[in-house]
This record gives structure tokens, C-alpha cells and sequence, in this order.
């Protein structure tokens, strides 16, 4: 483990490995370092990779992409969208409970924990990984967009169909690297459930039910959307 974060899991280091020995990838784990040793950074070392962890490359089914890890005390832990059991749920995902259940009927427990929907093959992916304690997108632009773009492409390069869920303009930019590789992919976009934009497009766009029709449509069990 390097004094940034932790190792890519075998199954992703398979499809991605060329990638952790690029100059800019190097330049990125430099950066990271020195930013832990002078201040707080969030998730902790061994949680970077989390996402990637719960969800090895040949079981992912669905990606939801989030964008900046949350920078506030004991929130991130490597899954986009997710906080800690016993930490408030976050605005966003307040609302994404709300769609939960009107869309498919679940209703979202008093927590924000959502490693399990990462262990039935949903890949809770930020596109940038880490963050400075309490600066938002203060990584930002210093590599790990480059590093999950090819995150995104390795998926869509996959012959397997899988469901793209794209939340607000920042994700749905990301288009054009999954189309890139075909169309046999379901892309699901819709605007952010941040309370800013959840009104003007995200509630009522059903995105759970509508992965579940796809994966039903190419014969694959859905998703259970269940977090009890």
C-alpha cells in the first residue's frame, strides 16, 4: 500500500494495470501523498479503491457515477453516494431514497450505507477519488479523471451489456466514451439528485426500475434495490 491509497483489486488490475504505471498516474499518487501528509484527506488509504473492491470488473451490471467524494468528517469510504452507518444521510441521497421508493416501491433505510448494492454488481463509481478534508473538488483536475475515464471505457469495451446511470451533466459528458465502443449498452440520464437540480428532471425518472427492465431485457436477474 503506497502512502495514497491502497492496491487495485486482481480483477481490475487485469484490465487497468498499464494505467497505475503512467507518468500521469504517478504524478497523481505523488500528488495525494504529500496533500495526506500535509492535512487530512479523505477516504482513508485502504477505502480509495472500495468501489473497485465490492465490485470486481466481471460483476458489474450497473454504474452509477458520482463526481467529488463527500469531504466532510467520517462520510466517504469509497462508494459514490454512500456515508458510514451512523452518519446523517446526505441531501442527494435523501433524494435518492425518495425516487427509490416512488420508482420501485423500497423504501431507503435511516442510514446511507450502500455496500449493498456495490456487492450485487452496482459499481459506485466517483469520477474523481479522493478529496481534501472539508475543500471540495480540491483533487480535482490532478488525474483521476483521466484514470476513471478509462474506467468507463474499460466497461463499455466489454461485449456483456451493462447500465450506465448518469446523474446530472458532469456524468452524461462521459457519453461519448461508451458509445464509442457500441450501442449495445442501456445509458440511463437524468439531471443530479442534488436538491439544486432534483426538481428539474431526477424525480419521475424512474432509474432503478428502468435498469431492471434492461437487465430483464437481456436476460439477466435485476437488481435487488433493497438496503435493509
Amino acid at each position: 500500500m503506497s502512502d495514497a491509497f491502497g492496491e487495485l483489486p486482481p480483477s481490475w488490475e487485469s484490465v487497468l494495470g498499464d494505467e497505475l504505471g503512467a507518468p500521469y498516474f504517478r504524478k497523481l499518487e505523488d500528488f495525494v501523498a504529500k496533500d495526506r501528509a500535509a492535512a487530512e484527506v479523505f477516504p482513508p488509504p485502504q477505502e480509495v479503491f472500495a468501489a473497485f473492491e465490492h465490485t470486481p470488473f466481471d460483476e458489474v451490471r450497473v454504474l452509477i457515477l458520482g463526481q467529488d467524494p463527500y469531504h466532510d468528517n467520517d462520510q466517504a469510504h469509497g462508494l459514490c453516494f454512500s456515508v458510514r452507518r451512523g452518519v446523517k444521510v446526505p441531501p442527494s441521497l435523501r433524494n435518492i431514497y425518495k425516487e427509490l421508493e416512488s420508482d420501485v416501491g423500497v423504501t431507503g433505510p435511516e442510514h446511507g450505507f450502500l455496500e449493498a448494492w456495490a456487492g450485487r454488481g452496482v459499481l459506485l463509481l466517483n469520477t474523481v477519488l479522493t478529496v481534501r478534508a472539508h475543500k471540495a473538488n480540491s483533487h480535482r483536475k490532478k488525474g483521476w479523471e483521466t484514470f476513471t475515464d478509462r474506467v468507463i471505457e474499460a466497461l463499455a469495451a466489454r461485449e456483456d451489456p451493462l447500465v450506465f446511470v448518469l446523474w446530472g451533466k458532469p456524468a452524461q459528458k462521459k457519453i461519448p466514451l461508451i458509445e464509442k465502443h457500441g450501442d449495445h449498452h442501456e445509458i440511463l440520464a437524468a439531471a443530479h439528485p442534488s436538491p439544486l437540480s432534483a426538481r428539474n428532471g431526477f424525480f419521475g425518472s424512474k432509474p432503478f426500475s428502468g435498469v431492471n427492465a434492461a437487465l430483464e431485457r437481456w436476460g439477466k436477474p435485476a437488481i435487488d434495490w433493497s438496503l435493509d
